[in-house]
Formats: structure tokens, sequence, C-alpha cells
């Protein structure tokens, strides 16, 4: 947002906060190759979004076109073809390893090898239609016929494996020049489509209610091994190993499972009935890919047109012009500009590179340590995923897995999200006041009125928001803000034309790959938790601890998401703990929304704990800071996050769902509560956090609080936390006391403050 004024230099302007991150492993095409790339990318993302609306070029033209799909597809296999692009895009464009640099060149000894592959995977697909021709033909195809067992086996399966291994392997010694295709890749590409063409075809008969049975054809179980390594593949190169390790280790323990001892023992399960329902909607195919093939891709491709509008740079400029005089500023910008970036970004890491990159160096300028800025901005990147209307992908797949509407969600996330956040500014806050730091200069702002009159790019969200309350379906809220994004653009310096849409289709393609390959390789996890039966387990184990303690149980349950989401993107980990953990809550008698927004927060909250945690690490990238001592700092920092789960858990009113008993007609009913009580609960629940971030910084009513000063400030916190009347009474009096002491005594506090800038 160019400042035109004489004091333009000096200003702090955000810029290249729409540009697209480039990945160490991504590939770098010119010419031909890119025209490809882009082309398939364009109508990749454009195939969803017709697909989702049930627009087809028959209806636009009145032709009937061979070979293009009609609308609406088949579920199954809309899911199918969705996880087959994204692997045949994603193995174009991510290596297998990283580029040093942008024209390393590697040795071509392998290349033999690796285009001799290509034979096998081409054989296997060529197979694979000629299965489709001879169904169409009138074949009858089922598990059991011997020629067609042995068929499947060695004409489909076996090359398939073979080319899929070798070409996995293949690929991680040889990345050759980083803007080229090679060998192993394309290999790659086309077993995916391998996949993709015989689960069609035998999906298309009778065939589908024979997985899981002896009947099953013996190629479902072939593919689906071949489908769940390309997907682990493409899923490590995408977002690391940490999901693909968890994924091994839960296939491990499908067939491992009847050795061990207790609840994790299961009943012995053969590979081919395992494998022949995995790739079905119990495991791959299921709620995860439900939502990435649907709601998140729609709203990737939403986000795409932001950016190419320049939306990113405006939240950013809004957030300094808005927050940047207040002391410590750049870490307030940071609070604002993370959230608002959360609403059009899906990942904790990616919201930190994005608006990281210009707010930590700032805050460090103006006297915060390394560390403790590289923490604000990961505890504030992380606060984006749980900011409402979007919230992340994770919020679809709660609705998917929950049936509760998306609205009933969003509006449940409100109070929470405001007492994140909150609690951060309070925090940075306090931090501030301790070193005795400044804002930032008028001049080194952007213009406040210059961005209120740009204030119309929050359009497309407003009418995302509109809509989705007026009753309108995600789909069509979403499709409605997309256009506006293409509208307000008209608005701006940067038009969208139709050179422009389509760009921005082929960003949304290729920026789905990631979270496409997470949610199928979570739908691996999801299908060994629901097929193997210990998600049940897990449960009741869970009511074993709550017969001992309640608080005990959620403890144990808020660990246990932690766990499975360290190091993992919040959807896959979301996904993987709802699995495991929020049946054993709901079977507590929590309420669903409650239990599913408890392991929801928690799964998030992973991105900022330690020892993984990625948005921490992201955030010390780009500071210079230890990992480690950032990772610690920013779960400080966002302390309040481990306890609001717990809040909402004893006052329903905090997510809108609580009940109270009324007396009707002579008998006590539960009845909605009336908003007073959602407004007391908001207003106690955000001056306990208040009270806590005091205790934990160690500063309250203007000055450094002595040791029993803090902890009494915890102790009232978590009187206001509880939530009922008197324990509300009871923090507010002992906050009351504590003041009086504060301002009347003054105590000498417990530690001097450490030398301003100190790293």
């Amino acid at each position: 947002m160019a400042d035109t004024s004489a004091e333009s230099d000096e200003r702090v302007i955000a810029e290249g906060v729409d540009d697209e991150p480039v990945e160490s492993n991504r590939r770098l095409f010119t010419g031909l190759a890119y025209t490809f790339i882009a082309a398939v990318s364009t109508i990749y993302a454009a195939f969803h979004m017709a697909a989702l609306n049930g627009l087809s070029i028959s209806e636009w033209t009145g032709l009937e076109i061979p070979f293009l799909p009609q609308f609406p597809m088949e579920t199954w296999n809309f899911r199918i073809v969705h996880v087959a692009g994204a692997l045949g895009l994603g193995f174009l464009l991510f290596a297998g390893r990283s580029f040093a640099s942008n024209d390393q060149s590697e040795t071509r000894t392998l290349d033999v090898i690796s285009w001799a592959l290509l034979l096998p995977a081409l054989y296997s697909l060529w197979t694979a239609i000629g299965f489709a021709a001879q169904i169409a033909g009138g074949t009858m195809w089922n598990g059991i016929d011997a020629g067609i067992k042995a068929a499947e086996t060695w004409h489909f399966g076996a090359p398939l494996w073979a080319a899929t291994a070798g070409a996995i392997v293949l690929s991680w010694f040889n990345a050759r020049t980083r803007g080229a295709f090679t060998a192993p890749d394309i290999v790659l590409a086309v077993c995916g489509v391998a996949v993709a063409t015989y689960l069609i075809t035998i999906y298309g008969t009778m065939m589908r209610n024979s997985t899981g049975t002896p009947f099953a054809p013996i190629g479902i179980s072939m593919a689906a091994v071949a489908g769940a390594a390309l997907i682990m593949e493409l899923t490590r190169r995408v977002a690391g190993l940490a999901l693909v390790i968890i994924a091994g280790i839960f296939l491990v323990y499908v067939f491992t499972g009847q050795y061990l001892p207790g609840f994790l023992n299961t009943p012995q399960i053969g590979w081919q009935r395992f494998f022949s329902q995995v790739y079905t909607d119990a495991g791959i195919l299921g709620p995860t890919t439900a939502v990435s093939s649907t709601y998140i891709i729609l709203f990737i491709i939403f986000a795409a047109f932001l950016q190419a509008s320049k939306v990113g740079d405006y939240f950013v400029n809004f957030a300094f012009a808005a927050a940047g005089r207040a002391r410590g500023g750049p870490a307030k910008v940071a609070i604002f500009a993370s959230g608002l970036m959360g609403m059009i970004n899906g990942t904790s890491a990616g919201n930190v590179v994005a608006t990281g990159s210009l707010t930590i160096p700032l805050m460090k300028k103006v006297g915060y340590q390394k560390k403790t800025a590289g923490a604000v901005e990961a505890a504030a990147s992380t606060g984006g995923q749980i900011m409402p209307p979007i919230m992340g992908a994770g919020a679809f797949i709660m609705a998917e897995i929950t049936g509760i509407p998306y609205t009933d969600i969003a509006i449940a996330a409100i109070i929470p999200a405001v007492l994140y956040f909150v609690s951060i500014y309070f925090m940075v806050d306090f931090e501030a006041a301790k070193l005795g730091m400044r804002g930032m200069r008028e001049d080194e702002l952007p213009k406040l009125n210059e961005m209120m009159r740009r204030i119309f790019l929050f359009i497309p969200i407003i009418i995302l928001i509109a809509a989705l309350f007026m009753g309108y379906s995600v789909i069509r809220a979403g499709t409605l803000a997309t256009v506006a994004a293409a509208v307000v653009s008209w608005l701006t310096p940067y038009r969208m034309g139709p050179r422009s849409i389509v760009k921005a289709f082929e960003l949304a393609g290729v920026m789905s790959i990631q979270i496409i390959a997470v949610c199928a390789c979570a739908g691996i996890i999801v299908g060994v938790i629901s097929l193997t039966g210990v998600g049940a387990r897990f449960s009741n184990l869970l009511l074993g601890l709550a017969e001992a303690s309640q608080l005990l149980a959620l403890f144990f349950a808020m660990c246990i998401a932690i766990l499975l989401g360290m190091g993992m993107p919040t959807t896959a980990a979301y996904a993987v703990a709802a699995s495991v953990v929020a049946p054993g809550l709901v079977e507590l008698g929590i309420p669903q929304l409650t239990a599913h927004f408890f392991v929801f927060y928690f799964a998030v909250v992973s991105a900022i704990t330690p020892p993984v945690a990625l948005a921490s690490y992201a955030a010390a990238g780009i500071s210079g800071a230890n990992p480690m001592e950032t990772s610690v700092a920013s779960f400080k920092i966002g302390m309040a996050a481990f306890i609001v789960p717990f809040m909402f858990f004893y006052n329903g009113n905090l997510l809108m769902q609580g009940t109270e008993l009324v007396e009707v007609a002579g008998e006590l009913v539960h009845q909605s509560p009336h908003w007073y009580n959602i407004v007391r609960a908001g207003v106690t629940a955000i001056l306990g956090v208040f009270l806590l971030s005091s205790g934990i910084q160690g500063w309250f009513m203007g000055g450094r609080s002595a040791w029993f000063i803090r902890l009494g400030l915890i102790i009232a916190a978590l009187f206001m936390i509880e939530g009922g009347g008197i324990t509300d009474l009871i923090g507010v009096g002992l906050a009351a006391a504590l003041f009086f002491v504060q301002k009347v005594f003054r105590p000498a506090p417990d530690a001097q403050i450490a030398v301003r800038g100190a790293d």
C-alpha cells in the first residue's frame, strides 16, 4: 500500500504479505513446463468450484462433450479425483528432497532405472482402463474368480507396487535441476492416476459393498497399499515427517495390536481386509477428505482471490495503523494482523511466515527479546486458527464429524477467541510495561485515514458472514464471497480481469496440495482408529479415570490431544484427536460441541507446545532465537489457551451453549441461558484472564508485583475461571484485596526486570 506523503520512506508499509511462499523443495518452472503446471493447477481448482456449485459445460453450452465430468459427481468418485489430482500436482511440484540452490544439478546415474519404472506404472494404468472396458462390456466382477484375481494381482497390483516403491526411493536421491520434471516424480504421478482409475472403475460396481469381506477384489487392497504409500510420501514432502511417522505407527499397530496388552489389544486383522476398507469413507475418503474436497478447497480459492487483491497487505497495514501507537506497538500489531490473516490462512506456521517477517524484526527493534518477539508472533498466529468466522480448516471438519451446523460452531467460538486474544494482548502489554517500551511514532505508521478509505476490502468477509447467517450453505456463501473479492478488486490498483482470475485459480490449486495431502494422511489414521476399535477402548479408559476424577480425565484427554497434535498441521491434529479423544469425552456426559471444542483447542495449541512446536519453530527461524526457548516463551504467552477449554467445560455459557434449570408448571426443565448469563460469563472470564496474565507476568495495576501477589492473582483467576456466581464473587473479592495490598503497602517485587533488549 504505497504512501505518497513526504514521510513515506520512514513509514512501515506491509508489502509482500500475500506473496506465495516458496518451499525449499518446491520446483520453479519456466517456459512450457510452467505453462503445463499452471494449466493443470487452474483446471484442478476450477473443477472443484464447478463441481461444488453443480456447474458443467454441458449446461452452459447445451452440448454433450465426451470425457468431461458431469455434475453433480458421485461422492466417492469426486473424492478419489480430488486426492488423485493433488497427488499428481504435488509430485510434479515438490521434489523428494530440498534444493541447495536454484541451479543445483544432480547426478543422472539413476535416470535409466527411473525411466524404466515408467513402464510398469503405465502398464498398471492401462490394465485399469482395460478393466473398465471389460466391466462396461458386461463382465461380472468379483473377488473370487481366479482369472480376475490373477489379472488384478499380476497385471495391475504387482507393476503398480514396483513402480510406486521404486520411484519413491529413487526420488529421495535424484532431485536433478529445480526447473525440470524428473522421472521418479512423473512415475509417482502416473501411479496416482492408476490408483484413481482402478478405484473409480471397481467402486462403480457392486464391489463397493464388499470391502472388508473375502469377496473384495484383491486389486482394491493392492491399490489402497499403493495409494496410502503415495499419500504418505507426498505428506512428507509438503508437511514434514511428523504426521507420516504417526500414520506409520498406526499402520504398524493394525498388524501388531493382537500382541499388545490391555485396551490396546485388537483382533487379528489381515492386510487384505484392512486395506480393502482403508481407501473408503471409513478412512481416506472419510470425513477429512470430505471436508478438504468441499469447504477447505473452496476457502483456499477464496483466499487466493483475496490475495490477488492484496488484502493480506491491507490487513497488516490496517493493524499497524490501528494498534501501532500502543506501547510495544509491533507486538500488538502482530496480534491483530495474525488474527485477521488467520481468517484467510489455514495454518499456524503459514500465519507466522506471512506476518512475522514484518512484525518480528520490528518487535526486536522496539526492545523485545528475540525469543519473545518470535513467541508473540507464534502465539498470535496460532490464535488465527480459532478466529471465527473461518477458523482455519478444523472448524469445517468439526461440522462434518459432529453434524452441528457450521454457523453454530462459529457463534460458539466467539467468546473463547476473544478470551485467547485478550489474554495475549495483556501478556504483551505487561511485558512492554515492564521493559518501559514506547509505541511507534505516527510518522512510522501507515495513515489510519488512508486505511479507512479502503475499508471496503472487508466486504467479501462481511458478505461471507452475512450469507452464512442468512441461511445460505457454506458452499454458496463461500462462492458469493469469492465473487465479491473479484468485484471489490476493481476498487483497488489490483483489478482482477480474466488473466488475474485464472492466476487466482492457479494459485489456489497449488495452495491446496498441502492441506489435501495432510487430510488424506489423517484419513489413514482415522481409518485405523475406526477399523481397530481403539477409539472405543480409549473412551472406556477415560470413563474409568472419570470415576476417580472428571478433572483428571479431562487433563489426560488434554495431554493426548496435544501429544497427537505435536508436529502436525491443525487440520490433521484435530481430525486425529477428535477420533481418539472426543468420543470418550462425550461418553462422560459432556455435550458434543463442548467435547469437540475442548479437543480442537488443544490440537491447535500443540503448535506452540514444547518440545515440538511448529509455529514457534517457524518464528524462531525469523527472529534468530533458539527454537526451544522460543517455544517455551510462546507456551507462556499463550497460557490462557490451555485454561480456556476448562473454562467453557465448567461454564457452557462461554460457548453460548449453557443451560439452566427453570421451574415450568411445577417441574424443573433445562432452558437456554438468558443473554445476561452469557454476558456475565464473558465479562468475568475476561477479568479472569486479566488476573492470570498479571500473575504470570508479575505486573499488576501499574507496577511490578511481589511473589505472593502473583500467586494470589493466579488463585483469583482460577476462581473467576470456574464460572459460578459464588466463585466469581470470591475471585473479585480476592483481586480487590490484592489491589489494596499493592497500592497501600507497596511490597517489594520478587525479582528485577531483565535489562531491556537483553537476550
